[in-house]
């Protein structure tokens, strides 16, 4: 499912290979406002419906093109620190919704219409919830603000023509890989984007709001505000924004961090002295860290780290994170012992148990997964990653019911994850369900993008409608497959 391992750079060279594709259909999905704003002058304004509208569009892009972690342990983790943050800013303009990209790349991202990407490289170097909740408020601040949409509306027409080719060009530069930079500033330039190239670089006045606003929002929010200058300096650390970096400078995000530490510093002194005594939370962060880095990184390089921890400050999770990077690179004999090793530890954890069973459904061993991946869902119903797998024991076992039962609830939690599709497709499909096979396989094509065999599946579902029911499944893929097929629509 989303959360299925890739090797290094897969989903950079996907992203890459993709561009021309994505920008064609970003222009036509922005195609309308072009029509509809061909008039705009600078003084007119967008307005939340039109940005909610532009960003629901590029965000439906961007889930089925980039590589969206689908580990509820993971989206539920962040969505409730974003979520804490949308609490504190009320009202917001629009309904904040958030996403977890698998990139390594220590950076988050936020587009007009509320939604807010965060990418695995900030969740494995932030060392507290209040340094990753000072990361998103900040991003929510730009959003709240309305810093790329006042942009867009001082731009008037030449803005909006832009906006498709500035956005693609932004999220590739963020990608990362060798020449990324330049591919983002072709696309700019063929856009007409590098006209307008400082609509989307925040200016220093945008960035010195969005840490006032962010940290308001941070302080409210309940969190220590120390989180934010904190994070700053990881940045600095690790110079992921300097001339080294694949993120080109005319699309830099996050200008004078130096200055603006010593400000926060500043303002954070003149506070009650309580906000920053606040105790940082820590433990569902270094929970989850292990499974970001030893699933999203280079698995030689996650290896290294936890070699490099202490044995004696090893927790379950790090030897769950070990055994995960040793199976990545074959070694399975480690990473039994390592799976061995985080269960002697707190066999209990639901997340130790869920890790323990995949490992051992992918080894072959169904009897040992079963039991801990019962483990698992039934301690955390909300385990979208333990119930795939649970359904697709059930599905080997020849229990195709209870695999397809469990396989819906997994959709229930993930609804557009073309494997979990695939996978239902598949146990419909063998287990006689003709319609309901195809039905979910063109699903999976179209979440994969890929609309050719998407409508082949429509094809062969249509032929087998034969309830009402069904019929009404069919025209809602029918209307969903037009949709994504038209975006301008």
């Amino acid at each position: 499912m989303g959360a299925a391992i890739q090797p290094p750079g897969y989903y950079v060279k996907r992203f890459i290979s993709i561009l021309p594709a994505l920008f064609a259909a970003l222009l036509l999905v922005l195609s309308p406002a072009m029509t509809a704003y061909a008039g705009i002058l600078p003084e007119t304004k967008i307005t939340i419906r039109q940005e909610n509208e532009m960003g629901r569009k590029f965000d439906r892009m961007i889930r089925t093109q980039m590589g969206m972690v689908g580990d509820t342990y993971i989206t539920d983790y962040v969505d409730k620190v974003v979520q804490n943050i949308v609490k504190a800013k009320r009202p917001m303009p629009f309904r904040v919704q958030s996403a977890v990209v698998s990139n390594p790349i220590l950076n988050a991202f936020a587009i007009p219409g509320g939604y807010i990407y965060i990418f695995t490289g900030l969740l494995q170097e932030v060392q507290s919830e209040d340094q990753l909740a000072a990361v998103i408020a900040h991003e929510l601040a730009h959003v709240s603000q309305r810093h790329v949409a006042s942009r867009i509306e001082k731009q008037g027409k030449v803005g909006i023509l832009s906006m498709a080719g500035i956005l693609a060009g932004a999220f590739l530069g963020m990608a990362g890989g060798k020449g990324s930079g330049k591919a983002a500033a072709a696309i700019m330039a063929g856009s007409q984007g590098m006209a307008t190239a400082a609509m989307l670089k925040y200016s220093r006045e945008d960035e010195n709001e969005a840490d006032h606003v962010g940290l308001n929002s941070l302080v409210k929010a309940g969190y220590n505000p120390e989180g934010m200058p904190e994070t700053f300096q990881i940045m600095i650390k690790k110079r992921w924004f300097d001339s080294g970096s694949q993120i080109p400078t005319y699309i830099s995000t996050h200008p004078g961090l130096s200055e603006r530490i010593t400000y926060l510093h500043d303002r954070i002194s003149r506070m009650p002295a309580s906000f920053a005594e606040r105790k940082e939370e820590t433990v569902t962060l270094r929970h989850i860290q292990p499974i970001v880095r030893a699933k999203m990184s280079p698995a030689d390089t996650a290896l290294a780290y936890f070699n490099n921890l202490k044995p004696a400050e090893r927790t379950a999770m790090d030897y769950v994170g070990m055994g995960i990077a040793q199976q990545r690179l074959k070694d399975l004999d480690g990473a039994a012992a390592s799976f061995a090793k985080a269960l002697s530890m707190d066999g209990s954890d639901p997340l130790v148990a869920r890790e323990a069973g995949i490992f051992q459904f992918k080894t072959g061993n169904q009897k040992e997964a079963f039991k801990y991946l019962q483990m698992a869902v039934i301690k955390n119903r909300r385990d979208a990653l333990g119930l795939f797998y649970l359904a697709r024991l059930q599905a080997e076992a020849g229990q195709s019911a209870r695999g397809a039962e469990t396989m819906r609830k997994v959709l229930a939690l993930v609804p557009e994850d073309s494997e979990v599709h695939h996978h239902l497709g598949m146990i419909l499909g063998e287990s006689g369900d003709e319609f309901g096979g195809n039905l979910h396989l063109a699903y999976a094509a179209l979440y994969s993008n890929d609309m050719r065999k998407a409508r082949y599946h429509e094809q062969g579902a249509e032929a087998k409608a034969s309830t009402q029911a069904q019929k009404d499944e069919l025209e809602k893929l029918k209307k969903t497959i037009q949709d994504r097929s038209k975006p301008d629509k």
